[in-house]
């Protein structure tokens, strides 16, 4: 019988906000693997379990690490934040299974950051939508630029994760100027800062003003359309319904 080894999103953070069958599994495992940061979070609602983790640049560590942890005979949970299958660990620990075919893997969805912090906003996202990381870690800039300007000509929503760190403290803005090129100064749009955890903060901003904003990794950015307002503080994307 194949061993069995899970990856799971724990969605934002809150406790509330993670799905039913992540926290069921999360409570029969043994151990739990993941970035520090991340599994710091589950620590006090998950007491006993072995809890294993690396920093961030070590994700193949982290991913073999799964994997020998559960050839072991453990019950073993890879946790990502949000949902595994965004910017997340599923695509990495799919791959590195290839070379253990004896341990099978599932993967558990979790409430994505566009999701989670959209839902703060209002409905920035209601009609269709683009989401872009600003993290060029392991996509060149030039790639994430030209997705940029062409989710701005298609008219999309724009939702943008990893908007800034301490080695790229300008990313938003940069990100800002390439959308500048095409869209009006006065475009809706809004950050979330730290959703579903302590210091959680939403604010609306226009596109000349998000340029000049203060982010960090921990802040999803949303990018409005043609469409998208604010209605009593709330950043909407009206999908076209009629009213009345």
């Amino acid at each position: 019988m194949k061993k069995k080894l899970y990856v799971i999103g724990m969605g934002p953070g809150e406790a509330g906000l993670m799905c039913k069958r992540a926290a069921e599994v999360l409570a029969a495992c043994d151990t739990i693997i993941g970035y520090t940061v991340y599994v710091n979070l589950l620590k006090e609602s998950y007491p006993g379990k072995e809890f294993l983790t690396t920093p961030m640049t070590q994700e193949a560590k982290r991913c073999e690490m799964a994997f020998e942890e559960a050839a072991k005979g453990k019950q073993v949970a890879m946790v990502c934040s949000g949902d595994a299958g965004v910017y997340g660990m599923s695509g990495l620990m799919l791959e590195i299974g290839e070379t253990y075919p004896d341990i099978e893997v599932e993967v558990i969805p979790g409430i994505t950051a566009a999701l989670s912090g959209g839902a703060v906003l209002g409905a920035p996202l209601t009609h269709d939508f683009a989401v872009v990381s600003l993290s060029d870690r392991l996509t060149p800039w030039e790639k994430i630029e030209k997705r940029l300007e062409l989710a701005a000509e298609a008219d999309f929503s724009i939702c943008i994760y990893n908007p800034s760190s301490k080695g790229r403290p300008d990313y938003l803005k940069r990100a800002c100027d390439i959308l500048l090129r095409v869209l009006p100064p006065e475009r809706i749009c809004g950050t979330v800062e730290n959703i579903g955890r302590e210091g959680e903060a939403a604010k609306l901003y226009t596109l000349q003003e998000l340029r000049e904003a203060q982010v960090n990794m921990f802040t999803t950015v949303f990018i409005g359309n043609s469409m998208t307002k604010e209605i009593n503080g709330r950043m909407v994307t009206p999908r076209g319904y009629r009213i009345g």
